[in-house]
């Protein structure tokens, strides 16, 4: 069974940044692409970003090209999400997840969740 913990989410004033933890258990985490998603209230879960297993690729949500970073250390089990030039549109609780086949681009590609962790952009 994958675990999946994110951290690193709260309240920051638009133009700030955050950046989002999440640490996976279990020794096969570098052979897996990990995602990041988000979900406004009374909104579906949409696509932030994606990196592949070797950190070589990633792509991003248009809404956060240019704002946001994904990384990965898989020596730690971790992916990160930096988020700079924070928007009141960008608050929503975000998931990473592990892709587990096929698009990279939907949640039902992904087979293990973490708990979500809330980032609020006040104006």
């Amino acid at each position: 069974q994958v675990q999946l913990v994110e951290s690193g989410g709260g309240l920051v004033q638009a133009g700030g940044s955050l950046r989002l933890s999440c640490t996976a258990s279990g020794r096969t985490f570098s052979s897996y692409s990990m995602g990041w998603f988000r979900q406004a209230p009374g909104k579906e879960r949409e696509f932030v970003a994606v990196i592949m297993w070797s950190g070589g690729r990633r792509d991003y949500a248009d809404s956060v090209k240019g704002r946001f970073t994904i990384s990965r250390d898989n020596a730690k089990n971790t992916v990160y999400l930096q988020m700079n030039s924070l928007k009141p549109e960008d608050t929503a609780v975000y998931y990473c997840a592990r892709h587990g086949g096929g698009s990279y681009y939907v949640k039902r590609s992904y087979d293990y969740w973490g708990q979500g962790t809330q980032v609020t952009v006040s104006s």
